[in-house]
């Protein structure tokens, strides 16, 4: 196992589709055991393949949670079905996310109270939760980046225009950016 570094948003893998996991193997558990110790050691709640320059449909989580699922795990080839979003102004005090491929920075945003997620585990067996509050949260950000989008792009107009300025004084507009967990600064101060 080993931490591999975290790409930062504007990398072309980060803002397309990932592709399907076609093989179950030992290459496909040791991507996944490098993703645990990657987002370990970022002390991050989930990370998706494409953070790491891997553009499969995979994603690692660690989350306490009170739903019918695991606290720590992996899912590939998700299938995300998600509730009703509220129409209310995301609070910037209780709804703030972060992204270990936007360092260092956080924004509000609304999410859905209640996902449903199905996939398979590493060795091609059907799994499924549903998973609710701050773990749908963690659901649904991880999955989004399998489908290309960051959390920043869901943001609404008042967020964007702040996360576009950030992002924009960063210089994070090209590929190459990455930071490495256990080796660079932590961006979030952990």
């Amino acid at each position: 196992m080993s931490v591999r570094p975290v790409v930062i948003t504007g990398d072309p893998v980060l803002h397309r589709p990932a592709a399907k996991v076609t093989e179950f193997d030992d290459s496909l558990r040791e991507l996944i055991a490098d993703m645990h110790e990657t987002m370990d050691a970022a002390h991050g709640v989930g990370l998706a393949a494409p953070q790491i320059g891997v553009g499969l449909r995979i994603f690692t989580f660690v989350f306490d949670n009170d739903d019918d699922a695991p606290n720590r795990g992996e899912i590939i080839n998700p299938v995300l079905t998600v509730g009703k979003i509220s129409e209310q102004r995301p609070d910037p005090d209780e709804e703030a996310e972060g992204c270990l491929s936007v360092p260092g920075y956080s924004f509000p945003l609304k999410r859905a109270e209640w996902v449903r997620i199905a996939g398979f585990d590493p060795h091609g067996q059907p799994i499924a939760w549903e998973a609710t509050g701050w773990f749908a949260r963690v659901m649904q950000h991880e999955y989004d980046h399998l489908d290309g989008k960051l959390y920043v792009d869901r943001l609404d107009e008042k967020w964007s225009r702040k996360a576009r300025k950030a992002l924009k004084g960063e210089g994070w507009r090209e590929a190459g950016n990455t930071w490495t967990p256990g080796i660079d600064e932590d961006p979030f101060g952990h």
